[in-house]
């Protein structure tokens, strides 16, 4: 298909890869050929062939597939599974595309594969696990934080994992496979959509279910470039942890889980689902932590207590917390590197590295992260429908566009980020007159900082995304995004609702028992309004539910006054222009006198109006997600 192409990249393609199969004779290219073949009824019917080619495009082997391959699998292991029958020898690397090499090491490789013939422990090892060494640090400070994360995990992360945990799996290239054992024994490989989106590590699991042994080894080391850019990074980390999402749910992990020894079982829960799982609780727990700050607020609890005479001192409490929201600021995160990078260039250096990352804003960068992993992995055990995510890792760091941002982080970074804002703002506003402002910091610190961190970040990582000029472009960009009615074909790229659909095109995949869930976890945003409304200025302290019944009232009218003025957007504003001004008019001049009426005879403060948006804000939000929810039932 390249060398039919009239697609002068396409074309390249195809004389670069020819160019070295006539440099490198030994070279061989493995690929998949489709052919049209007529049917004795004169219908044209597609089949698919592994072809193995060498030198000047000569063919040695044609083997016909029994379908599309892309359809049963992902790209890669499916090409891994297809090319795996050419292959030769006993012992085979896996190789990605982000990988490189050197000289000196490749003289290693003979000691390498002799690792085969001793035992570690008590057989023989299946797979030779191999030291990496990220070369792309230099790019950006975002490519440095995470060369620096990648290398403490493929060094003394992967040493402790393979000896004395036993827990070592394979991650990628550029392992060494015991070709003999895997091919007998499903191959290297596990290639069916969504359960195996990280398809690396289920031929670890493979492996080590099968009595295989897995070691590492640091005498020799490979290159690997890794992402650089922020949207490149955010790709990786959301597909990471829809592949961990998928893991707990498979069966691989289950017959581990139930087959190692108690000690050997806890080392392979922390190293792979457990550590997304903790992201998880951490993040509910801050959740938790300000909904039942804002019951005790909105209920009086916290005032009675506070203003109890038997408590007197509380400031060795403040204090506590004091000390432990330092330690919640992202520090935690960047210990492993400081550790790796000690024993690597000596402590000193660390310390250096260390103050510079501080610098760079590294705990900003691994906090926001923290919702990455939270959202992606969260979402992916309540409905499934994990997808494979391109990376690019393309060698480049550029400006994103605002509406780029926006789609890539609305859903698990902004929405989340502005429910906590809410939280700590109405926790501030209704305590602020009892309780003292040290003790309020000593407790919201850490969570500012992670509503900041979820809100902030894509910007101030964004390259010139501060520069007047492309502030201007990315809002044009925004607003035509924004205004551009969806339809059938449009991708998510030129359209608000079309977007909008493929955010939650995952309940379509839903169970009834997660979609009941996600109703129920949605009934947190109705304690906002059941709370605020009995602390308006306009209801005198009054407790009847009867006021709980009216702020539902005005909900409804303002739902359809907007609903009013959209019908007659749609009815009126080709033809009859004056009609649907008039219209607008007439709804406005309603509303207003309805406020005049209400400020004037019933007592409405100012300060209930900024708290009735504060309440309202929230149940509309509810409202959304209730119709998210029910949505595909009712297109059903």
């Amino acid at each position: 298909m390249h060398k039919a192409s009239k697609d002068s990249r396409e074309r390249g393609l195809y004389e670069n890869i020819l160019n070295l199969m006539l440099t490198y004779p030994a070279l061989r290219i493995a690929y998949i050929d489709e052919k049209e073949v007529p049917l004795p009824n004169g219908k044209m019917e597609k089949h698919y062939y592994s072809v193995l080619v060498k030198g000047d495009d000569e063919e040695i082997y044609r083997v016909k597939l029994p379908g599309k391959p892309t359809e049963v699998g992902e790209g890669k292991p499916n090409n891994q599974n297809h090319a795996i029958i050419f292959t030769r020898g006993e012992a085979l690397q896996a190789i990605d595309m982000n990988q490189d090499n050197y000289l000196e090491e490749s003289f290693k490789m003979r000691n390498l594969l002799e690792e085969f013939l001793i035992k570690h422990g008590k057989s023989k090892p299946t797979i030779l696990g191999v030291r990496e060494h990220i070369f792309t640090g230099s790019v950006s400070s975002l490519a440095w934080f995470m060369s620096n994360q990648e290398t403490s995990f493929v060094t003394i992360g992967q040493r402790v994992l393979a000896n004395p945990l036993k827990v070592r799996f394979h991650y990628g290239h550029p392992d060494v496979f015991d070709r003999i054992f895997h091919i007998t024994r499903g191959g290297i490989s596990k290639a069916s959509k969504v359960i195996n989106l990280s398809e690396d590590i289920f031929a670890g699991f493979n492996s080590t279910l099968r009595q295989g042994n897995v070691t590492h080894h640091e005498y020799i080391q490979l290159g690997k470039g890794r992402d650089v850019g922020m949207n490149q990074i955010s790709n990786f980390e959301a597909k990471v942890a829809n592949g961990n999402g998928e893991q707990t749910l498979c069966r691989d992990v289950h017959r581990l889980g139930h087959r190692f020894d108690f000690y050997r079982m806890l080392s392979m829960y922390f190293t792979t689902v457990g550590f997304y799982f903790n992201s998880m609780v951490a993040v509910l727990t801050v959740y938790v932590f300000l909904y039942g700050r804002l019951y005790l607020v909105l209920s009086g609890l916290e005032k009675s207590i506070l203003q109890d005479p038997r408590i007197k001192n509380i400031k060795p409490f403040a204090n506590a917390l004091a000390t432990q929201s330092v330690f919640q600021l992202g520090t935690l995160l960047i210990l492993p590197m400081i550790m790796e990078v000690g024993l690597e260039k000596g402590f000193g250096k660390a310390l250096a590295e260390f103050i510079i990352m501080q610098l760079q804003l590294a705990p900003m960068f691994f906090t926001f992260h923290l919702g990455t992993k939270t959202h992606y992995y969260g979402r992916t055990i309540l409905h499934g429908g994990a997808k494979y995510r391109g990376t690019g890792r393309g060698f480049v760091v550029r400006h994103a566009k605002f509406a780029e941002n926006y789609r890539m982080y609305s859903r698990s970074h902004f929405v989340k980020a502005l429910e906590l804002l809410i939280l700590l703002v109405v926790y501030l506003a209704y305590g602020s007159s009892y309780r003292s402002s040290s003790l309020y910091v000593y407790v919201t610190i850490s969570m500012w900082f992670l509503v900041f961190c979820w809100l902030f970040a894509p910007f101030i990582f964004n390259p010139s995304c501060f520069e007047w000029h492309k502030m201007v472009d990315d809002w044009t960009d925004w607003w035509k995004w924004m205004n551009n009615r969806g339809g059938i074909g449009l991708a998510p790229e030129q359209s608000w609702e079309a977007w909008w659909v493929s955010e939650h095109e995952h309940l379509k995949n839903g169970t009834v028992r997660s979609l009941l869930l996600e109703l129920v976890l949605s009934l947190r945003l109705l304690i906002y309004q059941y709370g605020i409304v009995y602390h308006l200025h306009i209801v005198h302290e009054n407790k009847s539910f009867m006021i709980y019944a009216l702020s539902w009232l005005v909900i409804g009218i303002v739902l359809v006054s907007l609903k009013v003025v959209s019908l007659g957007r749609e009815k009126f504003v080709t033809k009859f222009q004056l009609v649907f001004r008039i219209l607008k008019g007439i709804v406005f001049l309603v509303l207003i006198g309805l406020m005049v009426v209400i400020f004037v005879g019933f007592d409405l403060a100012v300060s209930d109006v900024g708290a009735s948006v504060l309440a309202f804000i929230p149940t509309g939000w509810f409202i959304l997600l209730m119709a998210q929810v029910c949505g595909p039932l009712f297109r059903r």
